[in-house]
């Protein structure tokens, strides 16, 4: 089954930790934050993550430990490591306990994101990387959905729902879904939310194309359906 990008942050900084998600939010990633060794460990084994982002330096078992444990257990979960302690010794001992790369605090946004894509290349090969339904294709690692190679300009909601759509072609998506998968929480149920967003990622499609087009199903949800050429 394939899923949306689904990252652990392990900072038991709560500041830092704080700045991390809401920036990986706002381009559109799912994120569960753990302040400590054990809890990064047990959430690990639950969730099946795309990425770790894990610092080294934190309470209960360090940032090596949680590498090590995970890779002897053999779990291939890219891991990139956080630290303000950027001494050669222990970028070798960080990539020895199993981290993919490494990242010494403090550091641009813009490159932890860089990061992240990169690994995103090199691990996780069964995530489907481009996802497509007729005219529309969605790149999930560069972040970018078009029409017949014409680029749409998406929020990061409207982009993630398009994104689930696309996992679900053809398929009535109901309300209450797309708020657990796109939103991850649980919203008034009489919220219209999702039909403003989903409103807005209709119109934008509707501009483009009027072949693949999100159809309500009243009083159930939404559905990407897609019109075959006319032969003539």
């Amino acid at each position: 089954m394939v899923h949306a990008m689904k990252v652990l942050l392990v900072e038991d900084d709560r500041k830092v930790a704080g700045f991390i998600e809401q920036g990986l939010k706002e381009e559109g990633y799912v994120v569960d934050v753990a302040a400590d060794g054990e809890e990064a460990t047990m959430l690990a084994h639950v969730y099946d993550y795309d990425m770790i982002l894990l610092d080294v330096m934190l309470p209960k078992k360090n940032g090596f430990q949680v590498a090590m444990e995970l890779r002897r257990e053999g779990r291939k979960t890219p891991v990139l490591m956080l630290t303000s302690r950027d001494a050669v010794e222990d970028v070798v001992r960080g990539l020895d306990a199993g981290a993919d790369d490494y990242l010494a605090k403090p550091f641009r946004f813009e490159e932890l994101l860089a990061r992240i894509r990169a690994l995103a290349r090199r691990g996780g090969a069964e995530r489907m990387e481009v996802l497509s339904f007729g005219a529309l294709a969605l790149d999930r690692l560069r972040h970018v959905a078009t029409v017949s190679q014409r680029k749409l300009d998406l929020t990061a909601k409207e982009f993630q729902l398009l994104e689930y759509f696309l996992l679900h072609p053809e398929e009535v998506v109901r309300r209450t879904t797309l708020l657990e998968k796109v939103w991850d929480m649980h919203f008034d149920p009489e919220s219209n939310v999702v039909d403003v967003h989903v409103g807005n990622l209709r119109r934008k499609l509707a501009a483009e194309t009027s072949a693949e087009r999100i159809e309500t199903v009243r009083g159930v949800g939404f559905c990407l359906r897609s019109t075959p050429p006319e032969s003539g």
